[in-house]
C-alpha cells in the first residue's frame, strides 16, 4: 500500500493538526506505517530532533500519534516570526535566513517547492501512507501562485484532499462552498469532500444542510466530529496550554497536599514553546494561567518567565508592564520564579544581541549571574543530565550563549535562592524532576503542596493521541477516508463555479 491524503481547512485553526494526529493515531491501529508531513509551516512552536533538526511541534505531536520518530522530512520548511513582517526560515532543520513576507512569497518559496517535494516522494516510498497537513487556507487566491503546501503539493503529489471546518465559529457551509469554489478547475477536482469538527448537538439537526451542501458542491461530508473537551495537543500557535485544558474541562483528582499551586505565566511577546508548561498544568492541584499584568503575579507562587523569539523585545515590555519591578521584588522575597530559554536570558546581567534584534548590549534583570552573547548559529540540541536528584531530558534551540558565572548549577544554567533559569525546553515532561522542582517550589512558596506521586505526563499524551484516533474511527467514515488513500481522488468530480480569478 502507498497511498495519502492532504488534511486542508476553511481557514487556520480549523482543526487540521487534531485531525492529522487522528487519522495518523487510527491509522497505526491499523498496521498501517504511517507518517504525517507538513511541507511549510509558521510556529513559535518547535522541537528538535534527535538528528537535531529543528521541525513544528504540531508534526512532532503527530510523528507521536503515527508511532514515528520524527525527522525533518515531515516538515521542511519552518517559519518562525521575529515581528510583523519578516521571519527565520528553517530549512531541513536548520535556519538559512531571515525574509519578509513579501521576499518570500516574491521567489523563495517557489525555489524551496522542489525540497518539499522530494520530502514527501522520501516519506511515501519509506511509509505505507503519508497524512499531509495544509496550512490556513487553500483558497487563499493571492497566494495560490506560490503554494507549495496546499493545493500546490496536492496537485504534484495527486493527493485527494479532505476540507476540515470549524462550525463551533459558525458559518461552516459557507467556509466549506466557498472554499472550493474559490478554487481553480484543476485544483476542485482534487477535492473530494469536507469534514465537520467541534459540533455540539444533535447530529440529525445537522443533516439537512450537509445534504444541501452535497447537492451544491457534489461532495460528501465524511465525518463530524463532536467537540471534545480537554485535547491535550501542542498547538502550532496561540495562548494555550493543553494539558490545562484537562485540568480544567474534566474531572481531576483533588490536590495530594492541603494547597494548590498557583503558577503564572509572563505572556511575552514572541512567545515560544507556551507548551512547556502543559505538564505542570497536567499535575492534580497545579492552577496555569498567562499573565500580562504586574498584579497578576501577587497571588502566583511561581512565576514562569517563558521562551520568546525576541529576547530583548521581551525585556522591554516586561520592564514597560511593569512586570519586570515585580519579579525583581519576587526574588528579593524569596518567592520563586523560573526562566526557561529566552526567560533564563531576561533574568541574567545583560544580553549582548547583535543577531535577533540588533540592538547590542542591554541590561537584563539581574537576578542571576549570566551574562549572554547572541551567537550567528543557532544552539540546536537534545540534552539529558540529573537535576534536583532525578533524571531529566529537554532540548535546546537558541542563539543566546550564556556565561554562567555564580550560582547553584540547575541544568545547563543556575539556580539563586528560589530564582531558576535554564535553556532547557521540556525538561518539566520528565516526571520525577517535575515533581522534585515543584517541591522545591512549594517549600519556597510556603504551600503545604504535594506534587502527585503518579502522574505521568508519556501516559497522559498517549491517551490524548488516542483519543484523537477514537474521534476518527468512531466519528469519520473511515471506508471513504480508506478509498481516497488508497485510490486517490475520485473521478468525475464537478466544477463547482466561478472557480479561481
Amino acid at each position: 500500500m502507498r497511498g495519502g491524503l492532504l488534511v486542508a481547512g476553511t481557514t487556520s485553526d480549523a482543526g487540521k493538526s487534531v485531525v492529522t494526529a487522528g487519522i495518523c493515531r487510527w491509522l497505526v491501529r491499523q498496521g498501517v506505517k504511517v507518517a504525517p508531513f507538513k511541507g511549510q509551516n509558521m510556529s513559535l512552536n518547535s522541537f528538535v530532533t534527535r538528528a537535531g533538526a529543528e521541525i513544528g511541534r504540531a508534526q512532532a505531536m503527530q510523528a507521536q500519534a503515527a508511532r514515528v520518530e520524527p525527522t525533518a522530512l515531515m516538515n521542511p520548511v519552518l517559519l518562525k516570526p521575529g515581528g510583523d513582517r519578516s521571519s527565520q526560515v528553517v530549512l531541513m532543520g536548520r535556519p538559512v535566513g531571515e525574509l519578509s513576507a513579501r521576499g518570500y512569497h516574491g521567489g523563495r518559496q517557489q525555489a524551496l517547492f522542489g525540497t518539499v517535494v522530494e520530502c514527501l516522494e522520501e516519506l511515501r516510498a519509506t511509509h505505507d501512507v503519508v497524512i499531509c497537513e495544509g496550512a490556513g487556507s487553500p483558497a487563499e487566491i493571492n497566494l495560490r501562485r506560490t503554494d507549495i503546501v496546499n493545493m500546490g503539493i496536492a496537485r504534484a503529489a495527486r493527493l485527494p484532499v479532505v476540507v476540515v471546518g470549524d462550525i463551533d465559529r459558525g458559518g461552516v457551509f459557507a467556509q466549506f462552498f466557498g472554499t472550493t469554489a474559490l478554487l481553480a478547475p484543476e485544483d476542485q477536482a482534487l477535492v473530494a469532500g469536507y469534514l465537520v469538527n467541534k459540533f455540539r448537538g444533535d447530529v440529525t439537526l445537522l443533516e439537512p444542510g450537509l445534504d444541501m451542501l452535497h447537492g451544491l458542491t457534489g461532495r460528501r461530508t465524511l465525518g463530524v466530529l463532536p467537540y471534545a473537551h480537554g485535547l491535550g495537543i501542542d498547538e502550532e500557535d496561540g495562548l494555550r496550554v493543553s494539558m490545562r485544558g484537562t485540568v480544567r474541562e474534566s474531572v481531576v483528582a483533588p490536590p495530594v497536599g492541603e494547597d494548590v499551586l498557583r503558577v503564572a505565566v509572563c505572556a511575552v511577546p514572541l512567545m515560544s514553546n507556551f507548551t512547556d508548561v502543559d505538564a505542570l498544568a497536567a499535575e492534580p492541584g497545579v492552577v496555569v494561567r498567562f499573565v500580562d499584568r504586574p498584579e497578576e503575579l501577587v497571588d502566583a507562587d511561581l512565576v514562569v518567565v517563558p521562551g520568546t523569539r525576541g529576547t530583548v523585545r521581551a525585556l522591554a515590555w516586561l520592564r514597560e508592564r511593569g512586570l519586570a519591578d515585580a519579579l525583581v521584588r519576587r526574588a528579593a522575597e524569596g518567592r520563586p520564579v523560573l526562566g526557561v530559554c529566552g526567560g533564563f536570558q531576561v533574568l541574567g546581567e545583560w544580553i549582548d544581541d547583535e543577531v535577533e534584534s540588533r540592538a547590542g548590549r542591554v541590561a537584563g534583570l539581574g537576578l542571576l549571574p549570566v551574562r549572554v552573547r547572541f551567537a550567528p548559529d543557532k544552539t540546536l540540541a537534545r540534552p539529558a543530565g540529573r537535576a534536583l536528584g532525578e533524571p531529566v531530558e529537554g532540548y535546546e534551540i537558541h542563539h543566546g550563549v550564556a556565561e554562567v558565572r555564580g550560582g547553584e548549577p540547575f541544568l545547563d544554567g543556575c539556580r539563586v535562592g528560589a530564582v531558576w533559569g535554564t535553556h532547557w525546553h521540556g525538561s518539566l515532561e520528565s516526571d520525577g524532576f517535575r515533581r522534585a522542582f515543584l517541591r522545591a517550589v512549594a517549600g519556597a512558596a510556603g504551600r503545604r503542596f504535594v506534587p502527585a506521586p503518579g502522574t505521568s505526563f508519556g501516559a497522559l499524551r498517549e491517551e490524548q493521541l488516542d483519543r484523537l484516533g477514537d474521534l476518527i474511527e468512531e466519528h469519520a467514515d473511515t471506508d471513504a477516508l480508506w478509498k481516497l488513500i488508497e485510490s486517490g481522488p475520485p473521478a468525475g468530480l464537478p466544477f463547482v463555479p466561478p472557480g479561481a480569478p
